[in-house]
């Protein structure tokens, strides 16, 4: 069966910055988790108006940190090569950082107090850990990663009759993360200069 989707073009936000000068890699990484949870939550809307049912606000919650899940990873390949290692490294754990208070700000608002920010972390730990087995080209997913990843969020929708979830994810949800965040690395990390060629003996 053909989807066929309706939702509107997804905007990202704050990543150009006004004034010029050097951003620390804290900066970029607020401004990447920004983005992420927007990216997360607008697809969750339009899955939402497309008739799939989510329940209750915990299994919201399980299918917000699956986007997220699969966009750090996303994030984390379109950095590669873009930073050194080190600051790669470093940048990614600022993203988590940053998406970690997010996600625990969300839950409590939504559950009241408790401790939120380990199981977020240790589910993009887990995802991380899974994602890595798969063959990227380049920051593009393959099939198999695809099908992982919206496996995944049918999973934590407990899909019961919401039949069309791995399909909604892979031929209309997983693209535009694909897309949206290559076009935010691109536009909040810059790419290294290339290496000087090595000195020639005299």
């Amino acid at each position: 069966m053909a989807i066929i989707s309706t939702r509107p073009a997804i905007a990202l936000v704050k990543t150009r910055w006004r004034k010029k000068g050097a951003r620390s890699l804290a900066d970029r990484a607020g401004v990447i988790g920004a983005n992420v949870w927007k990216i997360a939550v607008e697809i969750f809307k339009h899955m939402e108006k497309e008739g799939f049912r989510f329940g209750s606000d915990r299994l919201v919650t399980d299918v917000l940190a699956e986007f997220i899940a699969f966009m750090v990873q996303l994030a984390d390949r379109a950095v590669y090569g873009r930073l050194g290692e080190p600051d790669r490294a470093a940048l990614i754990g600022e993203v988590v950082r940053h998406l970690a208070a997010t996600m625990e700000n969300n839950q409590r608002d939504l559950a009241g107090p408790g401790e939120y920010r380990k199981a977020f972390i240790d589910l993009l730990n887990a995802r991380f850990a899974e994602y890595a087995g798969f063959t990227f080209i380049g920051a593009d997913p393959d099939y198999a990663c695809l099908r992982s990843f919206a496996t995944r969020v049918s999973d934590a929708m407990a899909a019961g009759d919401n039949k069309w979830v791995v399909e909604q994810m892979m031929d209309i949800e997983a693209p535009e993360m694909v897309l949206l965040v290559r076009r935010l690395i691109e536009q909040t990390v810059p790419e290294a200069p290339p290496s000087p060629p090595p000195a020639q003996p005299g």
